[in-house]
């Protein structure tokens, strides 16, 4: 079907812009591009209508077309940073729902509309009269929090609460959010560094995650991929240049390896077809830095998938007939065998995977499915509501609403804080899951991790508040005992315990920590209420104001998360609130300084600026130390060289972070608008502590061999070093005083070159 539109509809400008010989050539330019940009939104339009047709309904393709004409005329005025028309976005955003993620005209028209209301002046509520309550959900959970923030409130993660809280309505809120943020990641080169690294951080904390437990592989995988050529671009294309150069002989080799495969299966008279994928950039990024390994030695580039085609109830008997025929002819790992047919995993995942030996002496991962299997799998939510509603649902496809039913848990609590609430969703959310039984042979999914506590309060809140300990498969066990897939647990109650603080440490659950808090929450409330006064009464004793300000510098000074923690700690004697003195006294003591304080990146910028004479609104390293106070973090020890950012504090300066800190994803992602632009100082005199770790064969003079090289460098200062070995191996830590990371990368590189070493790499504490 051929489905076509005109842009010549109330309210909007013609398609093609006259163009006359009393216009200068700049205004023909324009017009002329205006024409191109036209024709180009129209081809959009129409691609995006002849993806959707097969799933429209009567009066759905009227509906799109309107909402698409509100959108193009909202935004008619609006550029990307790209240069490009604003209405691509939305056209972009709607095709991929359409086709990467199989959903249909209620989220196409909600995926037009998501920015109109965050962007314009159209109210929402127009839209709902225009096109239903559904849409008008849709693109209200996905529309930021527009609320003033308190200094010591994440943005970030008052959004993301917002948007998860939605999944009790509408899930698709998530699914049209996360292919609004797949395109702007796909379009993320026109964006400032500093802007790449804030939108990269919090789809790698939160977006990538969540497309991963929804069953969005590809676009999971894609997310991921994308996130490190923003970060780390050199990685990102060295990984991909050498997949490029590898391309020839991996193809031979799977041609050899499926050919026996095809022969087998064509015994079977079943419908098959054979492809392989190739482990994702970032993957393949994260297991040569997990196990400090090159290119070379990752082994298990990509895996075989195997996707019959066959009626819904031989589904399970033709995998295994499948993994009986691969079988034949390849020996496997039976540690390697994974069997989500017979237990799906609970975001609907199935699929049989195993890993067997090649006739050249190379693992490989073959997986085995069904084209059902595969599109859920491809396409998660969606395509499992498309079975759901097609008949075929049965124990297997309930995976997804138990996946929902324990996000419900999950967002019961609404009155947390919403950093603790991101950490909550995240811990219990994306994990793998282990299947655990009752004594009844009930089937229990908790995440990996969880322990006999997590499983009394996950069989009821009342038993794991007087949870004692528990039998695991007949044997008595505490109640910190991490459970095992397949465990069979009776949990032992005593009306004598009551739940403790204690608790919260080894649990993992958020039902679990939900429960517990909500049992020791009137404790809490009172020790709250104590510290409250002692401070409001200490505070005014010391002629300091008791405002939200110097509450915020006050629970940034004892390191404490927010003022509910401060009162709590105070009132239980946590914190002796005698030390509340010395705040004060550092308070005036940083008042008498020069130096610039801001709360959060747009004060401190303007800051700067004015000190600056207006030149330039980034911290200089090396430099603004007379004017601003910073420090270096020690999670990731920075040094001259690296790219690097600033976190603001209330009452600390700022700290000094690697745009590659083990921590730099959370603080992105939670708080942006504490993030400021740094950069270093061509000054090279001081020196910068830099960690080195060498692994090898031992032998003798090899730690002879190290010393001399860092002697050899005059600028470079030996802090310590300490090898220790066993049979035959060796592992050594060395610190040094080096001036920037270029020295450090040519020591790492001569230290490479040392006979029996066989991994360097430079690392934090």
């Amino acid at each position: 079907m051929t489905v076509t539109t005109n842009l010549t509809a109330k309210n909007t400008t013609p398609i093609n812009p006259v163009v006359n010989e009393e216009m200068s050539d700049a205004e023909k330019a324009i017009a002329l591009r205006d024409a191109h940009e036209r024709k180009e939104i129209l081809k959009r339009y129409n691609a995006l209508m002849r993806s959707a047709y097969p799933m429209l309904q009567k009066g759905d393709a009227k509906l799109i077309k309107k909402a698409f004409l509100i959108a193009h005329e909202a935004h008619k005025e609006v550029r990307r940073k790209s240069g490009e028309p604003y209405i691509y976005h939305p056209l972009e955003v709607a095709q991929i729902c359409v086709d990467e993620i199989g959903l249909g005209a209620t989220s196409i028209i909600a995926a037009l509309l998501h920015d109109v209301v965050e962007d314009t002046e159209t109210k929402l509520e127009d839209l709902e009269g225009q096109f239903g309550k559904k849409v008008a959900r849709i693109i209200d959970g996905v529309t930021k929090i527009k609320a003033v923030m308190g200094k010591s409130t994440s943005e970030q993660a008052e959004n993301f609460k917002k948007l998860l809280l939605t999944i009790n309505d509408d899930i698709r809120v998530v699914l049209v959010k996360i292919a609004d943020r797949l395109h702007n990641m796909r379009t993320l080169e026109s964006m400032t560094k500093e802007k790449q690294l804030k939108i990269k951080s919090e789809t790698q904390y939160i977006y990538a995650p969540l497309a991963h437990r929804l069953g969005l592989y590809s676009i999971k995988s894609e997310l991921e991929d994308l996130c490190l050529k923003f970060s780390d671009e050199k990685a990102y294309n060295s990984i991909k240049e050498s997949i490029e150069k590898t391309q020839a002989s991996r193809d031979k080799f799977i041609e050899e390896f499926v050919k026996p495969i095809k022969e087998s299966l064509d015994k079977l008279d079943i419908q098959y077809a054979i492809k392989s994928r190739l482990k994702s950039i970032y993957s393949i990024w994260m297991k040569m830095k997990k196990q400090a390994i090159p290119f070379e030695e990752v082994f298990d580039l990509f895996a075989i998938r195997i996707i019959a085609d066959v009626p819904f109830s031989e589904e399970k008997s033709t995998c295994w007939r499948v993994y009986s025929a691969i079988t034949d002819f390849y020996t496997p790992s039976p540690e390697r065998l994974r069997d989500w047919i017979s237990l799906p995993k609970s975001n609907g995942y199935e699929s049989l995977h195993t890993t067997v030996m090649s006739s050249t002496g190379q693992w490989v991962e073959v997986q085995i499915r069904t084209v059902r299997m595969d599109e859920i799998a491809e396409k998660g939510y969606a395509a499992h509501w498309k079975y759901k509603h097609g008949g075929r649902s049965n124990n297997i496809e309930q995976g997804f609403d138990m996946w929902l039913a324990k996000i419900r848990e999950t967002l019961e609590n609404k009155d947390v804080n919403a950093l603790e609430f991101m950490d909550e969703f995240r811990s219990n959310l994306f994990n793998e899951e282990v299947y655990i039984f009752t004594p009844n042979g009930e089937l229990k999914v908790l995440p990996q991790g969880a322990t006999v506590l997590d499983f009394a309060f996950e069989i009821h809140s009342e038993i794991g508040a007087k949870c004692l300990g528990a039998k695991v498969n007949g044997t008595l066990v505490p109640l910190n005992h991490i459970l095992k897939n397949g465990d069979q647990v009776e949990i032992l109650t005593s009306t004598k315990v009551k739940a403790n603080e204690g608790w919260l440490k080894f649990i993992t659950t958020s039902k679990a920590k939900s429960k517990i808090k909500a049992f020791l929450k009137e404790d809490e409330k009172k020790y709250a209420l104590d510290g409250k006064e002692i401070i409001q009464r200490k505070l005014k004793n010391l002629k300091v104001d008791f405002t939200s300000e110097n509450l915020s510098q006050l629970a940034d000074f004892f390191t404490c998360k927010n003022e509910q923690e401060l009162y709590y700690k105070v009132g239980k004697g946590l914190i002796d609130h005698t030390e509340i003195r010395k705040f004060v006294e550092f308070k005036e003591d940083e008042n008498n300084k020069t130096k610039v304080h801001a709360a959060d990146a747009k004060q401190f910028k303007e800051q700067i600026k004015q000190l600056k004479e207006g030149h330039s609104d980034e911290l200089v390293i090396g430099e603004d130390s007379d004017r601003v106070e910073y420090s270096f973090a020690t999670c990731c020890n920075p040094i001259p060289g690296d790219e690097i950012f600033g976190l603001t504090t209330v009452s600390r300066g700022i700290k000094i972070h690697r745009t590659n800190c083990p921590n730099a994803v959370d603080i992105m992602a939670s708080f942006g608008n504490r993030i400021i632009k740094a950069r270093w100082a061509s000054d090279k005199n001081e020196l910068y502590e830099v960690n080195i770790k060498i692994i090898g064969t031992d032998r003798a003079g090899l730690v002879n061999d190290v010393t001399r090289i860092i002697s050899s460098h005059a600028q470079v200062t030996l802090t310590s070093i300490a090898f220790k070995g066993a049979n035959g191996v060796f592992e050594g830590d060395i610190s040094l005083g080096v001036h920037d990371n270029h020295q450090a990368t040519e020591l790492i590189e001569r230290f490479s070159g040392i006979e029996g070493v066989v991994n360097v790499y430079r690392y934090d504490y």
